[in-house]
């Protein structure tokens, strides 16, 4: 489709950018005999969301700022280079790449932009588009090049690929309709789902969840697919059957670890191999410490250092933005570790600055949950309050009900409050435990010198 006011015209151009046969409409039949395979390389890539800025952004030094306001463009951009420098023949996108009213005149023309210099390489773009970039969404005045084929959303159209006047590959796509999972049977052409009929290797092309099972209706030859941020490789006996490419540039801890595009070489025999490229510029990545960890090395200091350079190593030059979650099942060893908001400064001050830098978001340290015994067998108030933390433990966390409390303290801001009030279930749990710890330092005088305890 080449201009965004019709999503219901579909302008297809073969690889060479010559005009090929439209897809047929309702009532009209277009059969091909079987031709002998081709072999092929395309680039997979799904969910830029420019419209999205990275997470954290507030918490970082003024440079990684400006660094982190460009990167989902940065890793844009790389997709988009691939596809010049890497002898690709057509580029497959699958969604949720900008919502135009939230990205705005600069995102749009970003991607324009990138359009238009596949456009003059000859090099075809065909998208399924996602809940994000719907279609029925884009400006009236908004013109795509003629390269690009953006499959409406009310069916699915399939495009016989051509290079060279040969037919190399049928790519079968349809935009979101607005569920969260594929709609396989929406696949299906005036003719069925074409990979029977035509003998070329077929792709399937759309966003939203699937199963390797509900896409073995198709018999399509391979899946790609939008919709996921983390990349997820689908597989069946034979292989890698469907690919979600995952979004170039991860947002959060909730998207962490590397994040990039799909480079796909089909061979003349219809076996494929999926690439996986690495374009994320800034990386997320979550670490968790136990006692073994802290236990192996003299300090907690060094323990992170330690874990930061193999990191950097592995980010191969990529910022940092790290979580760090500490669990310690061992008072003894609560002293190494310290106070939590004083470890996350000093890491921030340490890794946080550095080019590239390692800058740590947050640190949790999960508090032990058995305390000396001696601590328990005092006739005291510690002594007291463990003992009835530890008839909690015994019970059900889960089932503490803190409103009551809530009501003896009237002066509470009402947010406060309700905070107590609706803990989820799951947290509880880890509530009662850091709870428990502030309450053993209010009651000792102080943060506990767990090294000298017995």
């Amino acid at each position: 489709m080449n201009r965004c006011q019709d999503a219901s015209e579909v302008f297809v151009t073969s690889i060479d950018n010559r005009p090929i046969e439209p897809t047929p409409r309702h009532g009209e039949q277009q059969r091909r005999e079987p031709m002998p395979g081709e072999s092929f390389r395309f680039i997979h890539a799904s969910d830029f969301h420019l419209e999205k800025p990275l997470g954290d952004l507030d918490e970082l030094p003024p440079p990684l700022k400006e660094q982190m306001a460009l990167a989902p463009h940065q890793a844009m951009d790389a997709v988009f280079e691939a596809a010049l420098s890497k002898n690709i023949d057509f580029v497959l996108l699958t969604g949720d790449l900008l919502n135009p009213n939230a990205a705005g005149p600069y995102g749009i023309n970003r991607l324009l932009s990138q359009f238009e210099k596949l456009n003059q390489a000859k090099t075809a773009v065909y998208w399924a588009a996602g809940t994000a970039d719907d279609p029925q969404n884009w400006p009236d005045a908004c013109a795509f090049p003629p390269n690009v084929t953006l499959f409406p959303r009310d069916r699915a159209t399939a495009i016989s690929v051509v290079r060279g006047g040969r037919p190399i590959c049928q790519v079968v796509g349809r935009s979101s309709d607005g569920r969260a999972s594929l709609h396989v049977p929406g696949f299906q052409t005036e003719s069925g789902f074409q990979s029977e009929s035509s003998g070329e290797f077929t792709i399937g092309v759309g966003h939203g969840d699937a199963t390797t099972e509900t896409l073995a209706e198709s018999r399509f030859d391979f899946w790609c697919l939008g919709g996921r941020h983390n990349r997820l490789e689908l597989e069946d006996n034979d292989g890698v059957v469907a690919v979600f490419a995952g979004t170039p540039q991860g947002r959060d801890l909730k998207e962490a670890g590397p994040h990039g595009y799909s480079i796909i070489d089909v061979d003349a025999d219809h076996n494929v191999r999926v690439s996986e490229i690495q374009c994320d510029v800034f990386r997320y990545e979550n670490v968790k410490l136990d006692s073994a960890d802290v236990a192996s090395v003299g300090t907690i200091q060094n323990l992170i250092g330690e874990r930061i350079v193999r990191l950097q190593h592995d980010a191969g030059g990529r910022h940092l933005i790290i979580g760090w979650d500490i669990g310690i099942d061992s008072t003894d060893l609560m002293g190494r570790v310290g106070d939590s908001e004083s470890l996350l400064d000093w890491i921030q001050r340490e890794y946080g600055h550095g080019a590239p830098a390692a800058w740590s978001t947050r640190l949790r340290i999960r508090p032990p949950q058995k305390y000396p015994k001696s601590w328990y067998d005092e006739d005291t108030i510690l002594g007291d309050y463990l003992r009835i933390v530890g008839d909690h433990r015994k019970g059900d966390a889960k089932a503490i009900n803190l409103l009551p409390m809530t009501e003896e303290h009237p002066g509470l801001p009402t947010s406060t409050t309700t905070m107590l009030a609706e803990i989820p279930a799951p947290n509880k749990q880890e509530t009662l435990d850091q709870a428990t710890l502030l309450g053993v330092e209010l009651l000792r005088g102080g943060k506990p010198d767990w090294v000298k305890q017995s």
